[in-house]
């Protein structure tokens, strides 16, 4: 399967290494590590993760506060969030939108 990051939440990705490089040498990398662990778990069981909507799903990072909101077109994994857990729920809802 193909994965296809919104534009917002590859953002949400660069604020995200950003902010935890500025708080200790390579933890944006070991963010990094486990945003790609949880992909890979999501693209090998696409439907396995958290059914949140209709028609979207939340997997979970195992390390960090963070959720990997999805939903599965086609032959194709859309990232429309990589949203942290503790701030407004559901505020990329408006993402579908656009």
């Amino acid at each position: 399967m193909k994965i296809r990051f919104l534009k917002l939440a590859q953002l949400e990705v660069n604020d995200a290494v950003s902010w935890y490089e500025s708080q200790s040498q390579r933890l944006g990398k070991k963010f990094l590590d486990d945003l790609d662990r949880t992909i890979r778990r999501i693209v090998a069981f696409p439907y396995a993760s958290q059914e949140i909507d209709s028609d979207f799903r939340r997997c979970l990072l195992s390390r960090f506060p963070y959720g990997v909101i999805y939903r599965i077109e086609d032959d194709s994994i859309v990232i429309l969030a990589v949203a942290h857990l503790h701030r407004k729920p559901r505020y990329w809802i408006e993402r579908l939108n656009k």
